[in-house]
């Protein structure tokens, strides 16, 4: 990642030179994260850098000594990460992306640009506990302004397009995708199923705007991966992960696909437009 090696040179150190980076990917097969931290374990790396709160719990039950470094879309205290933001305690620390909770405010931003839409959707995982506060603020949100909205659930890749049938059946005229790494990790499916179902579609985070997704809003993620590769600078040279606090982003974007809008039909307010922080055309 760029910006997670821009965060590393910031903190004055150059791969290859002051470090070298071992890569563990589970392919989206999360019961395989276990087994893949035990060997960064076993190689005696001196900091992990997990990637989400799942990788974050198995790197956690894989060892209490090794420096942990997480990337966190839920609320890493609930989760069980660490005991508090700001005195992490043990041996984690990390960003808090702010992933959920930020539902309302995508249910607003779609309602500006689909005014007349009468039944909206929001797609969910049942299975990710870290999403139903949200999922329940967007129901409320919703219920408050007399908005219709209907819950639709997925839990794999291989239920989104059954997911998106059901929203066609039941005749939903924009859609709320919820934070979920599942949602995120098929990204390009669920975009194309926007496309095809006709749906004027809202997205967490800018990567779905970019492939041809109508809108998105969420933290950046850039600065996010940059604050990480600080983070792990600052432990490499001897910062303890307990003294350094949870951060919580401080940039957010809004993006509008320009393009995508016009493929659907659809007149973006030049109000809603100004307040876009980048505008795919």
């Amino acid at each position: 990642m760029v910006a997670l090696r821009k965060g590393l040179s910031e903190a004055g150190l150059v791969e290859g030179r002051d470090l070298i980076i071992e890569f563990r990917w589970a392919r989206d097969q999360v019961d395989q994260l276990p087994k893949l931290a035990a060997e960064l374990v076993q190689r005696q790396v001196t900091v992990i850098y997990a990637l989400a709160s799942v990788s974050a719990r198995a790197a956690k039950t894989a060892t209490e000594s090794i420096p942990i470094v997480f990337l966190s879309g839920d609320d890493p205290v609930a989760a069980g990460l660490v005991a508090s933001l700001g005195r992490p305690g043990g041996n984690m620390t990390g960003i808090n992306l702010l992933a959920g909770g930020l539902g309302t405010k995508r249910l607003g931003l779609l309602r500006e640009l689909v005014p007349t839409a009468r039944l909206i959707g929001l797609l969910d995982n049942p299975k990710n506990p870290n999403t139903a506060a949200d999922t329940e603020d967007v129901k409320k949100a919703a219920h408050a302004i007399g908005q219709k909205l209907i819950v639709q659930n997925a839990s794999a890749a291989g239920e989104l397009s059954a997911a998106f049938a059901s929203l066609g059946e039941q005749r939903v005229e924009a859609l709320v995708i919820g934070a979920d790494v599942v949602f995120t990790a098929n990204r390009h499916q669920i975009v194309a199923l926007a496309a095809r179902y006709v749906l004027p579609t809202i997205y967490q985070w800018r990567d779905f705007a970019v492939i041809g997704g109508l809108m998105s809003y969420g933290t950046s993620l850039d600065d996010s991966y940059r604050q990480v590769g600080v983070y792990i600078g600052r432990i490499l040279k001897g910062a303890k992960p307990a003294d350094l606090p949870v951060l919580q982003p401080t940039k957010f974007e809004f993006i509008i696909n320009l393009k995508t809008a016009k493929a659907l039909g659809l007149e973006v307010a030049p109000t809603l437009l100004a307040r876009a922080d980048e505008v795919i055309e």
